[in-house]
């Protein structure tokens, strides 16, 4: 009975013996977790307050703005302008429960919303029966590409037909060097969205997004395009 107790207790020891070693040679030798490399201008720490919705079944297993398939399982949320990559604490102002979610994808494109979850982000909040939410989110870390922000572009319209689509590049072009198109798939169809312009700052796209208001009688918004089109 004695030896038995003795082996039991070595059983024991033996893993806390491993930890203690493992930490000890790692501390030698000056091992640490890998840090999040940020590109120049990176938004940590950034907080923000409005509305979100969320997206689930309609656009499941269709590709976000980062190239990944969307699964509404993951906890993901898509913004029109944080960088893709970007790690964020996502708080319901209302039932005050958080969750942390990576930003793969953009939008919303509903106006006085600031960000869409993912249905398990949604859920973890408390928010999927009533649709949409007021929350705060604060960006805490990245885990994006290296050096790539991507540019800010101002969307001023979303069309089925994609003639429509060119004749407005075709008009911007000229005032608004770097305009395009760019195809998305939706529910309802393939988009051709046109994104006028292309602008380092917040408050450069901001102007611009004035002037394309009035001369347009349109609702842009500021999207930053870091998109990664899939072969």
């Amino acid at each position: 009975m004695q030896r038995e107790k003795k082996t039991g207790t070595s059983r024991l020891l033996l893993p806390l013996f491993v930890l203690i070693l493992t930490s000890w040679l790692n501390a030698c030798s000056g091992w640490a977790p890998a840090r999040p490399v940020y590109p120049p201008g990176y938004p940590v720490g950034f907080v923000e307050r409005g509305s979100a919705s969320w997206y689930g079944p309609g656009f499941h297993g269709n590709r976000t703005a980062n190239g990944e398939v969307y699964d509404m399982h993951k906890l993901t949320a898509a913004h029109r302008t944080l960088p893709l990559g970007s790690v964020a604490v996502v708080r319901s102002l209302t039932t005050g429960r958080q969750v942390t979610v990576r930003i793969n994808d953009r939008g919303p494109f509903a106006r006085g919303r600031i960000l869409d979850l993912s249905l398990a982000g949604a859920q973890a909040v408390g928010m999927v029966g009533r649709g949409t939410d007021d929350i705060e989110l604060q960006v805490v870390s990245y885990q994006g590409r290296p050096g790539e922000m991507g540019v800010l572009r101002v969307q001023v319209g979303s069309f089925a037909d994609p003639a429509n689509a060119a004749a407005l590049v075709e008009r911007l072009r000229g005032v608004y060097p770097g305009t395009r198109a760019v195809t998305v798939e939706l529910p309802e169809g393939r988009r051709y969205r046109v994104y006028a312009g292309q602008y380092q700052t917040e408050a450069a796209a901001e102007q611009a997004a004035g002037h394309l208001r009035r001369a347009l009688d349109t609702d842009p918004f500021i999207v930053r395009d870091d998109t990664v089109r899939s072969p």
